[in-house]
């Protein structure tokens, strides 16, 4: 347990710890259904015609195998890395879930449209409830960091590993085209389907089917669990990852549309998670029961035998990577800012060469337009705004300083005579949530060109009437480029009406390549600078600042 004082304990320790797994009815019957249906049929088939026989593989018993057998270093060492790197992408994928704790089908994320929920409550209709108050505590024992808004920290610890994980892959793939060990993997006859099933039906009437030696060959079941886990399972949870990325959803919509949507995506994502838990219990048990020392030195010593060297180092293993997970809990409460600048120094140059290029092109009709929007932040509470707002923001003056040559004061009215830009686009939140929305107002660009920024100027930072997580102004930054971009507007309008102030009035900043909490609402003033590490605590926003977030979140 974390000692926090009492601000921070109140955000990450709250009060309502509840947790509850809700599934749509209709969603759980087909999962049933699914679950179920294999088993009923190797029941049925038992019963009636009794266990399918399954001849030996000649390939797989010792002293007769022709084929590739054993397991050289490069296997048994990627075996250990994938296992460190998968479990610490399970354990902060699950704090990251926990920040929006619902999965949808749909792109809209209308509450009451979840095909399944990990919290106990339904959104409130009779007073505003924004998605930072529907996120959820998880306990560090399952999740790192766990606790509740810990999503800045989860991300580095995600995006820090998944290097670790994809490299370990590539690695492996490499190694195993390269090689005959390719043959112990790949199916090569359709007849292994039968044999598979006729091994499902041993397994699923509680019966071992003849167990080859894995030294030297799996059987058909093994071999299609391991073939879909590495060549099917871990693809296509990096790609439902990569479909997560506002720079890249924005800029080729089709790309998430390949997968149902960004949602769609989001859910593939976590069902790709349960399939990892899923085969990592059902690995573990078979072997165990089929020969835990043998097994066990297959895999830490690549020998085949029963002496117990490979069990105690095997289980030495399993500890250090137990023990990562507690280094990682401390890391992220003690350290949270090497953390972040680790997360910044590998991530950074890959997304400015590759993601940050990529323009925003979307096109998005009417009737896709969200029916409700989630709201975020904290509504301000200063007095000024509240006068203004009463007024209908007649009175607003948009303040815009700092390295420019011409620093300005501009109405809403001055704002629109300076030119307007109109589109649809997909909002992506930090949280998970995606909305659909029409945007309105003056593209950053003609801004730009009115306040002629000195060559000095290179960031923008916008100040907001709300208050952030932890102190009372809330701000952010955009490097000049993207603010640039097409796409890039500050906002007065939403949905063809004037922009709500519960999502930003009197004015919002929409970055489309970027997740929303770069999108500053309630902007009060604008200040060109040279550099964001001139402002509050140097990250580049108030979220950066306190709660470890990303500086350039294309992803």
């Amino acid at each position: 347990m974390i000692h926090f004082d009492e601000a921070h304990r109140a955000v990450y320790y709250p009060k309502d710890r509840r947790f509850r797994v809700w599934i749509r009815p209709s969603f759980l019957l087909v999962l049933l259904i699914l679950a179920l249906c294999p088993f009923i049929l190797a029941w049925v088939q038992n019963a009636s015609f009794g266990l399918p026989h399954i001849s030996p593989s000649a390939a797989s018993q010792e002293g007769t195998a022709s084929g590739p057998h054993g397991f050289p270093f490069w296997i048994r060492g990627s075996h250990f890395a994938n296992l460190f790197f998968l479990f610490m992408l399970m354990r902060s994928g699950l704090s990251i879930l926990m920040e929006h704790p619902r999965l949808y089908l749909n792109d809209d994320c209308t509450p009451g449209t979840e095909w399944i929920r990990f919290t106990p409550l339904r959104v409130p209709l009779d007073r505003v409830w924004t998605a930072k108050q529907d996120g959820r505590y998880i306990s560090p024992l399952v999740a790192t960091p766990g606790y509740t808004h810990t999503v800045g920290i989860a991300r580095s610890w995600h995006f820090i590993t998944v290097y670790g994980f994809v490299l370990t892959g590539v690695f492996f793939v490499i190694g195993l085209l390269t090689t005959e060990q390719w043959r112990r993997l790949v199916p090569t006859s359709p007849d292994i389907l039968v044999q598979a099933w006729n091994t499902f039906v041993h397994y699923a009437n509680f019966r071992l089917p003849p167990e080859p030696n894995g030294f030297y060959g799996y059987n058909a079941l093994q071999q299609l669990a391991y073939f879909a886990t590495i060549f099917i399972m871990a693809p296509l949870s990096i790609l439902t990852g990569m479909a997560m990325s506002p720079a890249l959803v924005n800029r080729f919509p089709v790309y998430a549309r390949l997968f149902g949507g960004r949602q769609s995506a989001r859910s593939l994502h976590f069902l790709m998670l349960v399939g990892f838990v899923g085969f990592t219990i059902v690995h573990v048990t078979l072997v165990a029961m089929t020969g835990f020392s043998r097994n066990m030195n297959h895999i830490v010593l690549g020998t085949d035998n029963l002496r117990p060297l490979g069990m105690i180092l095997g289980l030495a293993g399993i500890a250090v990577v137990i023990l990562s997970w507690i280094v990682a809990h401390y890391v992220s409460w003690f350290f949270p800012r090497y953390l972040q600048h680790a997360q910044k120094a590998m991530t950074q140059p890959a997304k400015l060469v590759t993601l940050d290029r990529l323009l925003p092109s979307q096109h998005y009709r009417k009737d896709q337009i969200s029916p409700r929007f989630w709201p975020n932040g904290k509504m301000p509470v200063r007095e000024d705004w509240k006068q203004l707002a009463a007024d209908d923001f007649k009175d607003y003056k948009l303040k815009v300083a700092g390295l420019v040559e011409n620093p300005v004061e501009l109405s809403l009215t001055a704002l629109r005579a300076l030119g307007g830009d109109e589109f649809i686009t997909m909002h992506h939140c930090i949280q998970g949530w995606t909305g659909i929305a029409q945007w309105g107002g003056l593209p950053m660009e003609k801004l730009i060109e009115h306040v002629r920024p000195k060559p000095s100027a290179k960031v923008i930072a916008f100040y907001s009437y709300g208050p952030s997580l932890f102190t009372p102004t809330y701000y952010d930054t955009q490097q000049m480029e993207n603010a640039l971009k097409p796409e890039c507007i500050l906002a007065f309008e939403m949905n063809g009406e004037p922009l709500p102030a519960i999502h930003g009035a009197p004015l919002r900043l929409r970055v489309e390549n970027q997740l929303g909490y770069k999108m500053v609402k309630w902007i009060e003033r604008i200040e060109f600078v040279e550099s964001e590490k001139q402002l509050g605590k140097g990250e580049g926003g108030s979220n950066e600042d306190d709660e470890y977030f990303d500086l350039l979140p294309n992803i």
